[in-house]
């Protein structure tokens, strides 16, 4: 992968002669290349079973309608996940909907900085995922699906994606994570164009505490970084993580602040051009969990969210 993630972990399951496939990465031409490599090397002689993707992000999907599209094979996804990469590869037009400059003024943009990424059109998406399937086979959370030797049980998270589908093999001690839990960074939780008055970071919470519901001796297999033990003290980190900067953002706001003015806060760092997008949901999404909490009051101004300490 290009950037700082660097790469994405994709796991192949053995089903005897056949495999199956959880996550693809980006359509780009490494990616392609290294998927050529195994399916003519380790891979050959064997059929594609099925393609599991955990959720619609493009590392994840990206290739999943090109490997199917070759093999044959059917993907597998939750409803939501499916439904929103179907949609925003879909949705490419030249000009942003207006949606998206009343979400960036709202964050506190500057008009100039908004005018910027209009400029660079609408539905950048679609350049990073294969045409996707339009039939899929629907993963619902508690399915127990066989693969091989193995029965992989269906464990739904959100707040990272709507409907984020785990692979746990309890029997086997392993967790095949994706997304929902990482080893060293904290997955991007953001407050989305397509539902600006919902709580992600509500979501995410809930999905960790859910997790924690499973055992604390699995080898947990995230998408990025080395797979590692200690499921509960990394689910609690997270969690940690979010309350304490919800609380720093709940006392910077004993003054009126917008989402732009809360980034220091919140990562500690200055924001570059190539991150705002991502900082400003992420800020967004804590912003209205505040909210709902009933710990923030949201103000509006010429279009710009003011938002101060309940």
């Amino acid at each position: 992968m290009p950037g700082s993630l660097n790469h994405i972990n994709l796991w192949i399951l053995d089903e005897e002669d056949r495999f199956a496939i959880v996550d693809t990465g980006l359509d780009i031409p490494p990616a392609r290349e290294a998927w050529e490599k195994l399916l003519a090397g380790p891979l050959a002689g064997r059929t594609v079973a099925r393609i599991l993707c955990t959720h619609f992000h493009p590392d994840h999907l990206g290739l999943a309608g090109w490997l199917a599209e070759r093999s044959g094979a059917r993907l597998w996804m939750t409803r939501g996940e499916w439904l929103f990469g179907r949609m925003l590869t879909a949705d490419v037009r030249e000009t942003p909907p207006a949606e998206a400059g009343a979400y960036q003024r709202a964050a506190g943009w500057s008009e100039a900085r908004i005018a910027e990424e209009a400029a660079k059109g609408w539905g950048r998406f679609a350049s990073m995922v294969s045409p996707i399937p339009v039939a899929m086979v629907r993963l619902r959370d508690g399915d127990e699906i066989a693969i091989g030797a193995r029965s992989w049980r269906v464990v739904v998270g959100s707040g990272h994606s709507p409907e984020h589908a785990c692979l746990l093999d309890e029997a086997g001690k392993l967790l095949i994570a994706g997304d929902q839990v990482l080893p060293r960074i904290t997955s991007n939780v953001s407050l989305s164009l397509s539902e600006p008055e919902a709580d992600p970071l509500g979501e995410w919470l809930a999905s960790i505490a859910k997790l924690k519901t499973l055992p604390d001796d699995l080898l947990v297999l995230p998408s990025h970084g080395e797979p590692f033990y200690g499921l509960h003290a990394r689910l609690d980190a997270l969690a940690a993580g979010h309350l304490g900067r919800l609380d720093a953002l709940h006392a910077l706001l004993a003054e009126p602040r917008r989402a732009v003015d809360c980034f220091m806060t919140l990562f500690g760092r200055q924001i570059e051009d190539g991150s705002l997008g991502l900082a400003t949901g992420e800020a967004m999404a804590h912003l209205r969990h505040l909210e709902v909490e009933g710990r923030a009051v949201r103000g509006e101004r010429d279009g710009v969210y003011w938002y101060r300490a309940a």
